[in-house]
């Protein structure tokens, strides 16, 4: 093969295997799922999700590993689809591993996640940093937002005008609700509390105060009812050992479609070069 012949064809390598790296999706951030009670007030990030649209609760879990909206929603049993027509970034299905046996919503009879989701029925994304009292809504979705160590964020289901302040997504839970009060893990607090107890009681007093600290499901109780507007009952989603599993970026098509195109015309220009007589001969 001359060397004019060669080049050609290592540009044509370059090009395909450029295509299809942009073709491949990247893969979320995967971080471990810890208890609700790791996320403090400066440390990791509240994720919640509302299934009060299929009449489920509002799940809340704790992400410790901030990076962006969207690999907190796909960590820690937390899993998502996305369209075909948008891809992952625009989220049109959500679902939990240890909730209603992982299914996503809303469920394919409800929604094909083919084309965008229509204004009336697909997941708003809000948030709230440190210190906020009120959500901020996010029109342009989850992966451009990277949270604050100690934030919360928010999903809801149903549809809103474009600045997020009326519709049937507005949040009926506030972030006080759902954000982290504790100021160090819950975990450590526990275990310096009955540490201390064991030293200043008998053996058996010792075990009746180590099981007085509150469940999170009575924790949750009162962060429910502490928010008089809250639609759905609130609930810790445990952490999850399916944090790893496969989740859905939506068809491939458009980028197979667009390989072919880069092939074809890649063709085409080696076969116009070939035919071009040689002048240098």
């Amino acid at each position: 093969m001359s060397g004019w012949r060669r080049r050609i064809a290592g540009t044509v390598l370059v090009i395909v295997l450029a295509t299809l790296g942009a073709a491949a999706p990247a893969a979320p951030a995967l971080a471990t799922a810890r208890p609700i009670g790791d996320c403090t007030t400066t440390s990791g990030v509240i994720v919640a999700v509302d299934f009060g649209h299929w009449g489920g609760p509002v799940l809340r879990s704790c992400g410790t590993t901030p990076t962006t909206g969207y690999d907190l929603l796909n960590q820690g049993g937390w899993q998502t689809s996305g369209t075909e027509h948008d891809g992952p970034g625009f989220v049109c299905r959500i679902g939990y591993a240890g909730y209603q046996g992982g299914t996503q919503y809303p469920t394919a009879s409800e929604q094909s996640c083919v084309l965008t989701p229509p204004a009336n029925a697909y997941w708003a994304f809000w948030y709230a940093n440190p210190g906020q009292s009120g959500w901020n809504y996010s029109p342009t979705g989850a992966m451009a937002i990277q949270p604050e160590p100690g934030s919360v964020e928010l999903w809801t289901f149903g549809g809103t005008n474009v600045s997020g302040t009326s519709g049937s997504a507005v949040p009926a839970v506030t972030p006080a609700a759902l954000r982290a009060q504790n100021t160090r893990p819950a975990g450590t607090a526990r275990r310096r509390a009955h540490t201390s107890t064991r030293r200043a009681a008998a053996p058996a007093q010792a075990t009746s105060q180590a099981a007085a600290p509150p469940t999170p499901s009575s924790r949750t109780t009162a962060a429910a009812s502490a928010d008089p507007s809250a639609k759905a009952a609130i609930v810790n989603a445990p952490p999850s050992a399916a944090s790893a599993a496969p989740v859905s970026h939506g068809s491939a098509a458009p980028a197979i479609i667009a390989l072919v195109i880069v092939l074809v015309l890649a063709a085409a220009g080696i076969t116009a070069v070939l035919r071009r007589p040689r002048r240098d001969q």
